[in-house]
């Protein structure tokens, strides 16, 4: 099975998006895969607003997208884009981090006019940065993730059910992709 960084960039403490992501990254350990969480809001403002590339933290978010498979993005988005947050992280990457890897992005936010948002303004990110395979993205209504009595996040049944359509979608794509990847190639016969 696949590795996967789970990378949430929203600047909140209380995140929805953390928790659709920290809820979706459950499911993909559930299939067999492993599961890294990434929540940039943990990287130091410093390093990330000085563009501080040899800060330990930069650094040790740069290997953890190269020792990935495959990248679950996940953000709020204000203004009709990503979070200036996970901007910032993305820009201190390498040109291509993502080159390789199967990318699956989500987005949370207040209204539904916001939903053309992964496409319009995180997918071509994604594809600058090479990203070998971007699966369809998800947005999700802010109100339809809640924290439950005991604590666990809850999703709404709509906005669950076509959650775990996306996530096996993403998940059966890295599935065929390593598969092909580690099938040996024939040797010609003749």
């Amino acid at each position: 099975m696949a590795t996967i960084l789970s990378v949430s960039g929203s600047p909140s403490a209380t995140s929805r998006t953390a928790r659709l992501l920290r809820h979706l990254d459950d499911r993909l350990r559930r299939q067999g895969h492993e599961v890294t969480p990434l929540d940039v809001r943990t990287l130091p403002a410093e390093a990330l607003l000085g563009a501080d590339f040899r800060h330990p933290a930069i650094t040790g978010a740069t290997a953890l997208f190269e020792q990935a498979d495959a990248v679950v993005i996940g953000t709020p988005v204000y203004k009709a884009a990503y979070s200036g947050l996970l901007k910032s992280l993305l820009d201190l990457l390498p040109q291509y981090a993502l080159a390789g890897k199967t990318v699956l992005p989500l987005a949370t936010g207040g209204s539904t006019a916001h939903v053309l948002a992964i496409d319009y303004a995180l997918r071509p990110v994604l594809s600058s940065m090479g990203a070998a395979h971007i699966v369809q993205g998800w947005f999700t209504l802010d109100k339809d993730v809640t924290v439950a009595s005991d604590g666990t996040t809850a999703v709404a049944p709509a906005a669950a059910e076509a959650l775990a359509r996306v996530t096996d979608d993403f998940s059966a794509a890295l599935d065929t992709r390593t598969h092909a990847n580690r099938t040996p190639a024939l040797a010609p016969t003749g």
